[in-house]
């Protein structure tokens, strides 16, 4: 018994197995989708060297023609396969690992990776990456789920996934685990970095040494030519921290325009694809999420004409193709900006310190690193991401001052990440996480806040509609419009009032119901609303003012960890 005992596995070497595990799954993941893009491609034009060789073989009416087709067909997708598929989790993963319960809406998921099939294919500027990482955390919590995992253990392993998910598309395995590190959780945690290195050297070894994947980004020699040239690194880290906000404000706006367009969403995916045509019929570069010109930067010599002319288009279409809702990862257009925009630094100091300046392939290895700090506020990422790559000593200190210069600027220009959004779901995320050992003190009014939960009685019916599809909400919270609650709105409710036309106004789907008193203990408010199947739950104060609203999935959560250390 006691030789049992001490060999037995604990629960930190099973968390390591299923890493492990969950890293091969993810990679398997992410090979499937790249080779239904490929094969997509073959479909298309007989070859599969890339969309930007497909958009310069194309005449100028397919260039217009095949990206807004392929954007029409993936918003058709989008907005009327997700009505008939019902939500169980989230649908984020970076939302699962961080506020959520570790639950991975499984059809959800595959339905928004075939819809971004559909807009990367088609030419759409946005990442593959997006929906790769979002399978792979997505089999992860499948296989939490089937082990019936508790909570705090499911997050974990879907942060495996994802790690995976990033190592299979990058080649960049220590990079892979720190970017689920510093931007999903916040902090580098010795009990979470463990299984997520894991996961990610497996994912590695899967892509790399079994199935014989390449790098995406073949790197040139780094050059670094005297320890004065370290200014002019700098300076490149200043501008790309300057620049870096302009994108994500460009980024912000051009949603804003799209969500405000008076047309369904099939059709804003469809003028965003129209978009990109037209930008490509003068620069074809634009197409896909520019591997291939990357490369051509990082190897060839550019006129500082033509640098500059794809740099200005390729922001031009990814703001297009993200603003109008296509699904897809914004990362490898933020490496493109980064490389184009530093070989144009290099060429600059180029002419004004022949002598002092290094090549300008030089300069765009270190821009990369420099924007992707400046936009994902992750700059230890950032640095070990261009150094696995580059695999150059030489790289480090340039690149260590432009990541962390462009960093602090950024940060001191626009206070959110290109990420915030998504780890934003609930304001109080972090300040939930950090309470998981007070739940018998915590009163309901410390989570209480206002968010995209929260409706008016006076929206149209389209705005409901596009609140659902665009958070997978299961309810919203209904107010009037002078401030009284007047209920909950039930997703399953909505979308079959919206088939059968009946009742005549939407506003009379609602169910009536009663806020929670914000003084309420934890438990208390859980046990109120017993088995409810939603996501947010109304609160009030003893004087009726209201608060906000509380997910009552976290709220179990809480209270689920809170009586495990008990």
């Amino acid at each position: 018994m006691w030789v049992r005992r001490q060999f037995a596995p604990n629960t930190l070497q099973i968390t390591l197995l299923l890493a492990g595990i969950v890293g091969l799954l993810g990679a398997l993941a992410t090979v499937a989708f790249r080779e239904a893009l490929s094969g997509l491609q073959f479909l298309l034009a007989g070859h599969r060297s890339g969309m930007v060789e497909l958009a310069l073989n194309f005449d100028w009416w397919q260039r217009l023609l095949l990206p807004t087709a392929g954007g029409l067909i993936a918003g058709l997708i989008l907005q009327y396969a997700t009505l008939w598929v019902p939500k169980k989790g989230a649908d984020d993963y970076m939302e699962a690992i961080a506020i959520g319960t570790g639950v991975l809406s499984l059809r959800q998921t595959l339905v928004k990776s075939l819809s971004s099939l559909c807009s990367v294919a088609s030419g759409a500027s946005i990442g593959r990456e997006g929906p790769m990482v979002q399978l792979a955390a997505m089999f992860a919590s499948l296989v939490g789920r089937i082990l019936a995992f508790p909570p705090e253990r499911l997050r974990l392993l879907v942060a495996c996934g994802a790690t995976a998910g990033i190592t299979s598309a990058y080649n960049a395995p220590i990079a892979g685990a720190l970017f689920i590190s510093e931007i999903v959780y916040g902090s580098i945690s010795t009990a979470t970095l463990g299984p997520l290195v894991v996961a990610s050297v497996i994912a590695n070894i899967v892509i790399r040494q079994f199935l014989g994947y390449d790098a995406v980004y073949q790197m040139p020699r780094f050059d670094f030519v005297s320890g004065w040239e370290v200014f002019f690194y700098v300076g490149l880290g200043v501008l790309a921290g300057v620049l870096a906000p302009l994108f994500l404000r460009l980024l912000d706006t051009a949603k804003q325009r799209f969500s405000a367009l008076p047309v369904p969403l099939f059709l804003r995916l469809a003028i965003g694809g129209l978009i990109v045509g037209v930008l490509s019929l003068r620069v074809p570069q634009v197409w896909g999420n520019g591997y291939s010109v990357v490369n051509s930067i990082l190897h060839t010599h550019w006129a500082w004409q033509a640098l500059a002319m794809v740099l200005v288009f390729k922001v031009l279409a990814t703001a297009s193709s993200a603003g109008s809702g296509a699904v897809g990862g914004v990362f490898t257009p933020t490496l493109f900006v980064g490389a184009a925009l530093g070989s144009l630094y290099g060429l600059a100091m180029n002419a004004l310190a022949p002598s002092t300046a290094s090549v300008a392939s030089s300069y765009a290895v270190v821009g990369m690193g420099a924007f992707l700090a400046a936009t994902t506020y992750a700059p230890l990422m950032s640095i070990l991401m261009i150094f696995e790559m580059t695999l150059s000593y030489q790289v480090v200190l340039p690149l260590m001052l432009a990541c962390v210069t462009a960093y602090l600027t950024a940060h001191t220009l626009r206070a959110e990440s290109v990420y915030a959004k998504s780890l934003r779901r609930n304001l109080v995320a972090g300040r939930w996480l950090s309470m998981t050992g007070e739940g018998s003190e915590m009163r309901l009014s410390s989570l209480a806040v206002d968010n995209d939960a929260v409706v008016s009685a006076a929206d149209s019916s389209e705005t409901i509609g596009e609140r659902f599809v665009e958070t997978g909400y299961r309810n919203l919270v209904v107010r009037a419009d002078d401030g009284r609650l007047i209920g909950t709105l039930d997703a399953a409710s909505w979308w079959r009032r919206q088939a059968t036309g009946k009742p005549e106004l939407w506003t009379q789907t609602v169910t009536p119901c009663k806020a929670l008193d914000g003084d309420m203990a934890l438990v208390s408010a859980l046990r109120s609303v017993g088995k409810m199947h939603a996501d947010w739950v109304p609160v009030t104060g003893v004087d009726g003012k209201w608060l906000g609203v509380v997910s009552l999935p976290g709220l179990i959560e809480i209270v689920t960890e809170e009586r495990g250390t008990e």
